[in-house]
């Protein structure tokens, strides 16, 4: 007997666990250098204008789609099919494919995490060279058994349901995650020098906003930092009620992960720049100049230990996020129970990761073709089939539906001759510049 749907139980349990979706490890790294690298303060000024064209506009659409249809991305393959689009069974699994396979890899890093969180419990992380460590521990067999725990901790909140896993999780990690972000700011500005670090962040080149690479770099940052794929949003909106003001909503969860990437950054620039680390992208930031910042700071186990629950907390979060497209897809498609969906999606794309602990070429070639082309591609099939072809009032009226502000015109005129461009654009930049995102 197939369940029965499952629902969100209220806006504040949805918010909360959108916000948790796009709260990632990419914001807690990337965001940071890029508003450094990038402009300082002028790099907001492309990213938030990108920010209403893309993360708003997109994620209301990807959400309304899903409530539409009470169905995941499986439910757009039946739409398409009677709208007689070539291949639609196909394209309806590539958004699936995508986000299953950022979760194969991400949930690698998820376990990285992991172990330095345990590490700083259990360790004297003060003298160890941190380089040696990191790249003595990536890409070796000693990352497997991480891994699995990052596996199986995201498969378990995610076979206990919609409510009592996936909302009751960010429920509790979301609000502990920013009170922790923002102890650690005031910890961070108090050090002597942070103060170059805020200059580094704030002050605006404006020089920078004359070459492309700053717009480009911020378009990208904009459409991945909330999760757009055309598949995980659209799964959660799946679970909701007509009575639930998605604008809103959505509106909440772009100022609560911009002020997450902030946050962030005033944690992890200023501290850098007080003991003489300059900031730079990607993992070394945050598994090799960080650790080496709490090793000379008073208090830095403890706060190096509190610092990776935070990133525990936001990897968490969007692991599960995105574990529950490919999960309830196979539940739609095969009639299975989600325990049993849970499990066996769960231990096929931790099987299918293993190689990747032991090979980083082969772990950053399979990320660059999941990340950077095909998420997009994914939401250019579904969010572009929802523009053109379901209908004008039909969209325009699920946008409104339950919302105090009635703007469905605005964002399906914008998901038409904006958003659906864009998104061509950037799978085109991503084949030109690589990941910018």
């Amino acid at each position: 007997m197939k369940e029965k749907r499952e629902k969100f139980s209220n806006r504040i349990g949805f918010i909360l666990s959108c916000v948790g979706a796009a709260i990632g490890l990419g914001n807690i790294w990337l965001f940071s250098w890029k508003l450094g690298t990038f402009g300082g303060g002028a790099f907001l000024i492309p990213y938030f204008i990108f920010v209403i064209l893309f993360s708003f506009v997109g994620l209301i659409s990807e959400i309304s789609f899903g409530r539409m249809m009470k169905k995941g991305v499986l439910g757009v393959g039946e739409l398409m099919k009677k709208k007689n689009i070539p291949f639609s069974s196909v394209i309806s699994w590539v958004p699936v494919i995508s986000v299953s396979g950022i979760f194969t890899f991400y949930v690698i890093v998820f376990g990285w995490v992991i172990k330095y969180f345990i590490m700083y419990l259990t360790t004297d992380m003060n003298s160890i060279n941190y380089g040696e460590y990191f790249n003595n521990f990536a890409g070796s067999s000693s990352s497997i058994v991480w891994h699995i725990t990052a596996a199986i901790l995201s498969i378990v909140v995610i076979s206990f349901g919609v409510v009592k896993g996936i909302e009751k999780l960010n429920k509790i990690i979301m609000p502990l995650m920013f009170m922790i972000f923002i102890g650690l700011v005031f910890k961070s500005l108090s050090l002597p020098g942070a103060a170059e670090g805020v200059k580094y962040l704030l002050v605006p080149r404006w020089e920078l906003l004359a070459k492309p690479v700053t717009w480009i770099m911020a378009l990208g940052q904009a459409f991945f930092t909330v999760g757009l794929s055309g598949s995980a949003l659209l799964v959660y909106g799946s679970y909701l009620d007509k009575d639930i003001d998605i604008p809103a909503s959505v509106f909440h969860t772009c100022i609560l992960d911009t002020c997450a990437a902030l946050l962030a950054g005033f944690i992890i620039i200023p501290a850098a720049f007080a003991f003489g680390f300059k900031p730079d992208a990607g993992p070394s930031l945050l598994f090799i100049t960080l650790p080496a910042v709490f090793s000379q700071m008073t208090g830095g186990k403890i706060l190096g230990t509190v610092f990776f629950l935070s990133i525990i907390f936001a990897a968490v979060s969007s692991a599960v996020n995105q574990l529950e497209v490919p999960v309830e897809a196979i539940m739609e498609k095969f009639n299975l129970s989600r325990k049993k969906a849970s499990f066996i999606v769960g231990s096929v794309l931790l099987l299918i990761g293993i190689p990747l602990d032991i090979n980083m070429n082969l772990f950053g070639k399979f990320a660059d073709i999941m990340s950077v082309y095909m998420i997009p591609l994914g939401a250019v099939f579904v969010l572009g089939f929802y523009f053109f072809f379901v209908g004008k009032e039909k969209v325009i009226n699920e946008i409104n539906e339950g919302s105090k502000y009635k703007i469905g015109a605005f964002v399906l005129n914008v998901g038409k001759y904006i958003f659906t461009p864009g998104v061509i654009i950037i799978l085109i930049l991503g084949f030109c510049y690589g990941s910018i995102g």
